[in-house]
């Protein structure tokens, strides 16, 4: 047997049975050969349980949640937690229902990776509650990572949690992050330090690939994107207000003029409480 099959099958041998894709992308990392040197064999040596704090949330979008979740499943060694203040289902804003896992109370108390989805209209009710606020706060002090997506980005940092930070969200509400003394970036993924945060939707995605990465190495997260055929090619150049034009741009900030609106007004009560 050759020195890479051997290191394929101690590494696939030392993993815990968590997903066809997790075992699948150990063991083709581990069987990387010399000549492909941008992706290093992983390393076979036990490494400590990742624990994954993930809020859901009412009228969240559930792509926010599901796209992240997928890589957070695959990383390897990691617990994931649906976290909400009870355990009944919570239905998303396209009417799906997701079961939360864990609640408030029981959630890891430093998890390696706090995240958190968005959802317009879900997001701005969240800015006035203060239980989710509270359990952002405690859990975003002593999180290793804190790392959200699209409008979800406003709950951070409603939690005092971007103060100073670098940061994006969706297009529509991303000039509300200065009211959190945020810095908005017009980017699709932004890292400042520990906080990962992600545009609108589909870029969870690239958020927790560029998250994966940066916790388990280029390697498996370049074997990730490959399995899961992560090669955009969308049908119509208009996913961003540059690509979209002036025209179809407006016509999204009249139609979602009252929500953005609430939000921006519910974030400002949220930035108020800090000084009350």
């Amino acid at each position: 047997m050759n020195t890479n099959r051997r290191q394929a099958l101690s590494a696939l041998s030392a993993l815990p049975a968590l997903s066809s894709f997790s075992a699948l992308a150990a063991l083709g990392a581990s069987a990387t050969t010399d000549a492909n040197a941008q992706t290093p064999p992983l390393p076979t040596t036990p490494r400590p349980r990742l624990q994954i704090a993930m809020l859901v949330h009412p009228d969240m979008t559930a792509l926010d949640l599901v796209a992240p979740q997928l890589v957070f499943a695959t990383l390897g060694d990691a617990d994931t937690h649906l976290v909400w203040k009870d355990l009944l289902p919570v239905t998303t804003d396209s009417g799906l229902k997701i079961l939360p896992s864990t609640t408030f109370a029981d959630a890891p108390a430093a998890p390696d990776i706090l995240f958190v989805p968005g959802g317009l209209k879900g997001t701005t009710a969240l800015l006035q509650d203060e239980d989710t606020l509270r359990f952002l706060r405690e859990r975003g002090a002593a999180a290793r990572w804190v790392t959200g997506v699209c409008t979800g980005v406003l709950l951070l940092g409603a939690a005092s949690l971007l103060r100073g930070h670098r940061a994006t969200a969706h297009w529509y509400v991303r000039e509300l992050l200065p009211i959190f003394d945020a810095a908005p970036v017009a980017q699709r993924v932004v890292v400042d330090r520990n906080r990962v945060t992600g545009g609108g939707v589909t870029a969870g995605i690239d958020m927790a690939l560029t998250l994966s990465a940066l916790l388990r190495g280029e390697a498996h997260a370049r074997l990730q994107t490959l399995l899961f055929e992560y090669a955009p090619q969308p049908p119509f150049a208009s996913g961003t207000p540059e690509l979209a034009g002036q025209a179809l741009t407006a016509t999204v900030r009249e139609r979602r003029g009252p929500a953005i609106e609430a939000a921006r007004q519910a974030a400002q009560k949220a930035r108020d409480r800090w000084t009350a």
